[in-house]
């Protein structure tokens, strides 16, 4: 009970919940959208999913100042490109959170004069940067970890284990590929925070791609996308060590 209520006095905890609560909705109304006996079911899920999104802009409110001091730091790193990389996702989503606030400006009604599409394609554009430079972030520390493990002999004996224990597998996939991917599974294995940071940022990347008409999936992939990555959300605010850092 008092991680709960410590959880949820986190402004962050409370997005989260707000978030998964919203994309739960979404992919709840999808999936009944041709059950005509559930049509108060679905007004009354879009009627929450409604309410979560405009909770969720308030709670947000003031989360550009975060960005900026969060640029403020990434650009003090040694790291050249995570340097690049963590900037430039600051940066963009402290430009798609002050997007966000005019939205909510406006749909309370004190910006009128406000071109509501226009804004919202900005904030999808700057959301849709934002998540490609992290995830460049999420490569490039891959890449890292995969170099470290194959200069680790006991690592290489594991492999070369793996090889012979399946000529099967070998016979039908390229040894080199075999070799990649188990080296691959092996380094997120060993960092549960990258995989799970990664497969977050894939995850949200469908909303944006989807908004902006890059990508068109539907409402019930965004709906579990967006679910899932919330869940991971939570996840990794309960659980700090599955949290990437920097």
């Amino acid at each position: 009970m008092d991680a709960f209520v410590q959880f949820t006095s986190q402004s962050q905890g409370r997005d989260r919940i707000f978030r998964a609560t919203q994309y739960a909705c979404a992919l709840s109304i999808y999936l009944l959208r041709n059950n005509s006996e559930r049509k108060d079911l679905v007004a009354k899920l879009k009627s929450l999913e409604t309410n979560m999104s405009a909770g969720r802009k308030l709670l947000r409110l003031g989360n550009t100042v975060n960005s900026i001091e969060a640029a403020k730091r990434t650009m003090q790193l040694s790291d050249r490109v995570l340097c690049l990389c963590l900037t430039a996702a600051n940066v963009s989503r402290g430009l798609y959170f002050i997007c966000d606030n005019v939205l909510w400006a406006r749909n309370v009604g004190l910006m009128r004069d406000i071109d509501k599409e226009r804004w919202s394609l900005n904030s999808s554009r700057f959301y849709f940067l934002s998540l490609v430079t992290s995830l460049t972030r999420d490569v490039y520390v891959v890449i890292q970890l995969m170099a470290q493990k194959a200069r680790d002999r006991n690592f290489r004996q594991k492999m070369e284990l793996h090889l012979n224990e399946s000529p099967e597998v070998a016979e039908a996939v390229v040894p080199q590929l075999d070799a990649f991917l188990f080296l691959l599974l092996e380094s997120l294995k060993s960092h549960p925070a990258v995989a799970f940071d990664m497969l977050k940022n894939v995850c949200d990347l469908f909303i944006p791609l989807d908004r902006l008409g890059i990508y068109q999936s539907n409402a019930g992939v965004v709906g579990f996308c967006g679910l899932l990555s919330s869940v991971i959300g939570i996840v990794t605010l309960t659980q700090p060590k599955l949290r990437l850092k920097p």
